[in-house]
């Protein structure tokens, strides 16, 4: 169990938290750096590291 909210620890630390509507995909990236929110953004994450990769689709 993690006693803080992972949000709240970001954005106390400077960071910049996203996200979208709950259930739905939703992708952010910065840099390097490509996450998603949950299982339904797997396609959305694909793209950005395909688009990364100067693989476009």
């Amino acid at each position: 169990v993690v006693p803080f909210l992972l949000e709240d620890r970001l954005k106390e630390l400077g960071g910049r938290f996203e996200r979208g509507p709950d259930w739905q995909p939703f992708a952010a990236q910065d840099g390097n750096l490509i996450t998603g929110q949950n299982p339904q953004s797997s396609e959305l994450v694909a793209r950005h590291v395909l688009t990364s990769l100067g693989r476009a689709t």
